[in-house]
């Protein structure tokens, strides 16, 4: 890999686990639905210049229905429950959440759809449920009784689902479709969902320059940007390399927590989320112990 791969690479980590500090910085002035719209807005708004294409312009009219399935499941739907449990939830421990996503799709793809399950990512599926299990039970007390912790927490475990959701029926309905082309339609369509339900819950008190401040980053940094990146690099190093990247966003979203909002690395944040990360190791294929397949990055789109 070369080094300015690497470095994109490293980049792209960086972004996508800022959104957990961007959204905890914000979801408590502007409310769990109101930054989740202003982030597909925002996003669908620096993605204009993208559909300066007529290829892309074709494929959306022509899959616009499928397209609009996966904006909610891979945008309108995680923005919301991420944005959610941001109000309760540190930085931190939403992004170590976060690296379950390939976890899911594995098992789902196993259990629904007949796909072939070998020892090394059976073994994956289950030390990441362990790694799981070990970080809500330690993270309960974080919030000291408060019952929005456990609510948030399954937020999250939500927001996975649907990016897993996501994940199979892109697989299946848009696998002719550009990846480019999908994440922006995606944008469009979460933003188009989500801007009555903006306006209808946008707080009585304006948000202040910093809670501004973080859903400009989010919209346009962690979203607009960091899609067209990862498609780039993709289409550089591949997806197997790319697949990197989910091992660099919980790191990079705990980094971020500690530094920035003065977040604390508890015990069962840093267990959980090496358990998990190894879990995911195998599940994917990163970490090999015979000819296990890997399960390519394209199919478990962030948000």
């Amino acid at each position: 890999m070369k080094k300015s791969d690497a470095a994109a690479l490293l980049l792209l980590g960086a972004l996508w686990g800022a959104s957990f500090l961007f959204m905890r910085m914000g979801a408590n002035q502007f409310g769990g639905m109101a930054l989740a719209g202003m982030r597909a807005i925002g996003a669908a708004i620096c993605s204009i210049p993208l559909l300066n294409s007529r290829e892309r312009l074709a494929e959306l009219r022509t899959h616009w229905r499928s397209v609009l399935i996966v904006g909610i499941a891979n945008s309108a739907l995680p923005f919301i429950l991420f944005s959610y449990a941001a109000q309760s939830l540190p930085a931190g421990l939403s992004a170590i959440f976060d690296a379950i996503a390939p976890l899911l799709v594995a098992a789902s793809g196993w259990l629904w759809l007949g796909e072939r399950l070998d020892l090394p990512r059976a073994s994956g599926l289950l030390i990441g449920l362990a790694g799981v299990v070990w970080l809500i039970g330690g993270s309960l007390g974080f919030g000291h009784g408060d019952s929005s912790v456990g609510w948030a927490m399954a937020a999250c475990v939500g927001a996975n689902l649907c990016y897993t959701f996501g994940a199979h029926y892109s697989h299946r309905r848009l696998q002719v479709v550009t990846p480019m082309t999908v994440a922006i339609g995606s944008q469009f369509a979460a933003a188009l969902l989500l801007l009555p339900f903006t306006v209808w819950l946008w707080p009585a008190k304006a948000p202040t320059a910093q809670a501004w401040f973080a859903m400009f980053g989010l919209a346009a940094a962690c979203t607009s940007l960091a899609y067209v990146l990862f498609y780039r690099l993709m289409a550089r190093i591949g997806s197997t390399r790319s697949m990197a990247v989910l091992y660099l966003i919980p790191v990079f979203g705990v980094l971020w927590g500690a530094l920035f909002l003065g977040e604390t690395v508890t015990v069962a944040m840093a267990g959980g989320c090496v358990v998990i990360l190894l879990g995911v190791a195998l599940t994917t294929g990163m970490l090999r112990f015979g000819a296990n397949a890997a399960v390519s990055l394209d199919q478990v789109e962030k948000a």
